[in-house]
C-alpha cells in the first residue's frame, strides 16, 4: 500500500513537472511570438512611413486631362525627378520643362539642362557613316575586317564575315548580352578594348539573316570611323554634324570632361523613391549612348530631320538618306517596321522613332516625316517614362486621346516586386534568428515520427541548398553578372538576393540542427 502511494505520488510529481515545463514552454513561445510580432510591426511601420508617398503615386489614378497633368502623372508613377520636352509642329517649336535637374540643390529643369541621350545617340553615329560613304571613304558592303583585321567572330565554329550595313541594321549576329563586355573606364583606349572583347565571340545567327538589337554594333562602327578619318569618334561627329547643325551645347560624355553647370544629375529608383546615382563611365560605348544635349540643340536636330533650316548640302542629303530603308539589308522589327541607320522606321506611316536608356538617363524621339511633326523627351532617370510621355504627346498633337500610364515599366515594377520581397525576407530573417536564439526543440513520440522528421528535414535541407546555389549563380546562367545588375537594376534586387541568401544559410543551419537533435533522441 505504501509502495502504491509512493508510485502515485511520483507520477503526480512527474505530471506536475511536465505541466510546469509545458507552461514554461508556452510562456517562452508566447514571449517569442510577441517579440516577433513587435519586430514585424516595426518593420511594416517603417516601410509604410518611408514609402507611403511613392506607393501612393504608383497606384493613384493620376490626371490625363492635359499634357502637363499627363507628364506629371507619369513622372510621379515612375519616380522620375526631371523631364524636358521639345515639340515641333509644322515649324512651330515649343519647349517644356518639368521637375528637378538636381533635387538636393533644388535646381529645376529648363531648356538649357543637359541630359545623356542613351541609344538615341546611334542616329548620329549612323549619319557619320553615311557622310563617309558619300565621300567615298567606305562602302556599306565593306567587311569589318577591311578596317579591323583582328575582328574575327565565328558562327558555328567558322569565321563570320560581317559588313558595315549589318552593323547599322543590327543584323550582324552579335548577341545583345555583349553589353556586359563593355569595360568601365574613361581612358582613350576603352573603345578599342570594347571591340577586342567581342572580336572572337560566337554569333547568335549568321550575319545578315536575323535582326537582334545589340548596342555594341555601333561601337564597332565608331572604331571604323576612327580608322577611316584618323580622328577620334567624338571629334569627327562634333566637326561634321553637331557644329554644322548649330548644336553648340552638345558634347560626348567620355568621363574626361569637366561637367558644365547645366548638366543634370542622374537618378535611379530604390524602394519607390528616386535617389541620385553617379553611374560608371563607359567610354567604349560612346557611339551608342553618350551624347549629352539639351532642348535648344535638339530643336536643330529634329528640324534637320524634317528638312528645315539652312544646312550644308552634304549633311542635308545624308540626313534624308538616313530615313530611307533598303529592305534587303534593314533589320526587320515587325509589320512595316524596320531598323536602319540608327532609326526604327515605320515605312507605311513615314514615322521614325528611337528610345534610349543609360543607367541613370533615358530618352525617346518620334518624328513624323510626312506631317512635319516631332517630339523629343529627355529624363534624368532610367525608365520608360520618356516613351510613355512622347507617345502621348505625339497622339495629342495628332488629335488622338492620350493613354493612361501602363504598368509595364520594367525598372519600376522590378523595384516594387523586390521591395516587397525585401520586407518579407527581413520578416523571415527575424523569425529564424529568434528561433535559433531561443533554441530548437523537437518532441518525438515514436520511431515512426523520428523517421518522418529526418526525411522531411533532409529534403528541406537539399532544396534550400539547391536554391542557395541557384540564387548565387543565376546571373551567369542568363549571360549576366552581379556588376551589370548593380549598374542597371534597382538595388532592391541586390538587397533581396543578399537577404534571401542569409535566410537560406540560416534555414540550412536550422535543418542540420534538427536532424542532429532527432538522431540524438
Amino acid at each position: 500500500m505504501i509502495t502504491l502511494v509512493m508510485i502515485l505520488s511520483g507520477l503526480g510529481r512527474r505530471r506536475l513537472k511536465l505541466k510546469m515545463k509545458s507552461m514554461a514552454l508556452k510562456k517562452r513561445l508566447y514571449g517569442t511570438s510577441t517579440l516577433f510580432a513587435g519586430v514585424v510591426l516595426l518593420i511594416l511601420i517603417i516601410t509604410v512611413a518611408v514609402c507611403w508617398n511613392q506607393l501612393g503615386n504608383l497606384f493613384m489614378a493620376g490626371k490625363y486631362d492635359n499634357e502637363e497633368d499627363m507628364v506629371k502623372t507619369i513622372m510621379a508613377k515612375s519616380a522620375t525627378p526631371g523631364a524636358a520636352v521639345v515639340i515641333s509642329n509644322q515649324g512651330e517649336t515649343e519647349f517644356k520643362a518639368y521637375g528637378y535637374a538636381d533635387i538636393q540643390n533644388k535646381k529645376m529643369v529648363n531648356e538649357e539642362s543637359l541630359f545623356e541621350l542613351g541609344s538615341t545617340t546611334k542616329a548620329f553615329t549612323a549619319l557619320s557613316v553615311i557622310l563617309l560613304e558619300n565621300e567615298g571613304l567606305l562602302k556599306y558592303s565593306d567587311l569589318i575586317t577591311d578596317y579591323l583585321p583582328w575582328f574575327e567572330p565565328t558562327f558555328k565554329g567558322e569565321q563570320a564575315k560581317i559588313t558595315i550595313n549589318q552593323l547599322l541594321a543590327h543584323t550582324s549576329g552579335i548577341p545583345p548580352w555583349t553589353i556586359r563586355l563593355i569595360p568601365e573606364g574613361s581612358t582613350d583606349d576603352m573603345l578599342e578594348k570594347t571591340i577586342h572583347n567581342v572580336s572572337e565571340i560566337e554569333l547568335d545567327s549568321s550575319p545578315g539573316t536575323e535582326y537582334s538589337y545589340a548596342t555594341i554594333n555601333y561601337d564597332v562602327l565608331a572604331m571604323i570611323i576612327e580608322k577611316v578619318t584618323g580622328k577620334s569618334y567624338q571629334d569627327y561627329v562634333t566637326e561634321n554634324i553637331l557644329l554644322p547643325l548649330g548644336m553648340t551645347d552638345s558634347y560626348f560624355s567620355t568621363g574626361q570632361e569637366l561637367e558644365p553647370d547645366h548638366r543634370t544629375k542622374g537618378y535611379r529608383i530604390l524602394f519607390g523613391k528616386d535617389m541620385e546615382y553617379d553611374a560608371p563611365r563607359y567610354y567604349g560605348n560612346i557611339a551608342a549612348g553618350y551624347l549629352v544635349t539639351n532642348l535648344k540643340d535638339l530643336e536643330h536636330w529634329i528640324h534637320a530631320q524634317l528638312g528645315m533650316g539652312d544646312l550644308p548640302n552634304n549633311l542635308k542629303e545624308a540626313i534624308q538618306e538616313s530615313h530611307e530603308v533598303d529592305l534587303d539589308t534593314a533589320g526587320h522589327e515587325g509589320n512595316n517596321q524596320f531598323y536602319s541607320f540608327g532609326w526604327s522606321v515605320d515605312t507605311k506611316n513615314k514615322v521614325i522613332t528611337h528610345a534610349g536608356s543609360n543607367p541613370n538617363y533615358s530618352s525617346h524621339v518620334i518624328v513624323d516625316l510626312e506631317k512635319q511633326r516631332a517630339v523629343f523627351v529627355l529624363t534624368n532617370a532610367n525608365s520608360t517614362a520618356p516613351s510613355l510621355i512622347a507617345d502621348n504627346l505625339f497622339k495629342n498633337i495628332n488629335g488622338n486621346s492620350m493613354k493612361k500610364y501602363r504598368y509595364d515599366d520594367t525598372y519600376v515594377l522590378m523595384d516594387l516586386v523586390f521591395s516587397i520581397l525585401v520586407i518579407l525576407a527581413v520578416i523571415s530573417l527575424c523569425l529564424k534568428i529568434i528561433k535559433l536564439a531561443g533554441g530548437i526543440r523537437l518532441y518525438i513520440n515514436d520511431g515512426r515520427t523520428r523517421t518522418r522528421k529526418v526525411i522531411g528535414n533532409s529534403i528541406a535541407l537539399i532544396f534550400r541548398s539547391i536554391f542557395l546555389i541557384l540564387l548565387i549563380i543565376w546571373p551567369y546562367l542568363i549571360n549576366n553578372n552581379y556588376y551589370m545588375i548593380s549598374v542597371w537594376m534597382s538595388y532592391s534586387l541586390l538587397i533581396w538576393i543578399a537577404l534571401a541568401a542569409i535566410n537560406c544559410i540560416l534555414s540550412i543551419i536550422i535543418h542540420i540542427k534538427k536532424i542532429a537533435i532527432i538522431r540524438r533522441s
